[in-house]
């Protein structure tokens, strides 16, 4: 009988800012000997209640949609925010935003301004992320649409 060992990279579980590495709180997995992402992580790993919010857009509570697409993505992140606290969720909870955006270049154009927009309402929190231009959101006029999912730990 011969044993072999399954190949592929090493998965590394890195604790994030906010844990206090108990198993509470969200892991980033991290395969060693790939680069660290910036921004956003490869995948991670949480036991908890499960949050997940539609598409959300840009728009006040009076469905007034923010003017243009950096103001559009603050008003979205701060509207998943007020979601999240609706269910007792926090930015660190936060471990998957899936952003649909219009024009890829205007989002990579805007690439600092949008890292201080996350930052101030999130915090050094980066969660894994998907971004994807679409042909157009259901509001005409909206620029960005981001769905979140958080889980709150036991």
């Amino acid at each position: 009988m011969s044993v072999t060992t399954p190949k592929g990279p090493q998965l590394a579980v890195l604790p994030t800012a906010a844990e206090d590495n108990t198993s509470r709180g969200a892991q980033v997995l991290q395969p060693s000997g790939w680069p660290m992402p910036k921004g956003y992580a490869n995948g991670m790993a949480v036991e908890g209640r499960i949050v997940v919010t539609g598409g959300v857009i840009g728009w006040d509570a009076q469905e007034r949609l923010a003017d243009g697409f950096v103001a559009q993505v603050r008003q979205t992140l701060s509207n998943i925010a007020e979601i999240l606290a609706e269910a007792g969720a926090r930015p660190e909870h936060l471990v998957r935003l899936t952003w649909y955006v219009v024009d890829m270049e205007e989002y990579l154009a805007n690439l600092k301004e949008l890292g201080k927009i996350y930052r101030a309402i999130f915090g050094a929190h980066y969660p894994a992320m998907a971004l994807v231009q679409v042909v157009r959101l259901v509001e005409k006029a909206a620029r960005v649409e981001i769905e979140a999912t958080a889980i709150i730990p036991h």
